[in-house]
Parts: structure tokens; sequence; C-alpha cells
């Protein structure tokens, strides 16, 4: 009778601590998650800072212009296309899937970046 108690026991402490060790993962993801769910770029000078960004799948960048002078952020595929962005105006956009996004400014197409997707 001791020996299936103590089985008892030992099988109900292996399963308490799978589902513990299931909810820190869950926990570990939604932090991970919650952490990059958002990025700044900044449009200055007539460039894109930073440059290149890697983010998580699920990230929404954000592109400020901080430059005194109208830019736009324009996907080489046109997967996104913002509108002319006078100073201080925003343009977001949610990578939902992995891959690398170069984009440009159609005004000064010179003016490029790139987000990297994981």
């Amino acid at each position: 009778m001791r020996s299936s108690v103590w089985i008892l026991v030992l099988a109900t402490s292996v399963i308490a601590a799978s589902a513990l060790l299931a909810g820190s993962r869950s926990l570990a993801a939604s932090a991970e998650q919650a952490q990059a769910s958002s990025v700044e770029v900044k449009i200055d000078n007539f460039s894109f800072g930073p440059a290149t960004l890697t983010v998580p799948v699920g990230t929404t960048v954000t592109w400020t212009n901080r430059d005194d002078i109208p830019h736009t952020v324009v996907s080489d595929e046109k997967i996104f296309k913002s509108k002319v962005l006078d100073t201080d105006e925003k343009f977001s956009f949610t990578f939902t899937k992995p891959g690398t996004y170069p984009y440009f400014c159609s005004i000064h197409p010179k003016m490029t970046g790139k987000v990297v997707v994981q």
C-alpha cells in the first residue's frame, strides 16, 4: 500500500512541475513579444536611423519624420507605403512574416533603409 501512495505522490509532483515549466515558457514568450512589440525609426538629416533594424515577427515599426522637409517610407516590394510625411508625422507598419524588407524615400531615392524580421 505504501508504494502505491509514493507512486501517486511522485506522479502528482511530476505533473505539477510540468505545468509550472510550461507556464513559465509561455510567460517568457509573452514577455519577449511585449518587449519587441514596437520600435521607432527616426527620419532626420536625409537618413533613416537606424538604417538597418532587426526585429521579431509581430513588431510594429513606426517611422517619425524629424526632418524639416517631407519624406516617405516605401517598401521596395510595395508591401507598405506611407503618405508624404511632414515634420513630426508618423507612419507605422506591423511585420507579420519573417524576411528582409528594404525601403526608401520616394522623394529622395538615395535615402534607404532595411527591416530584417526574424
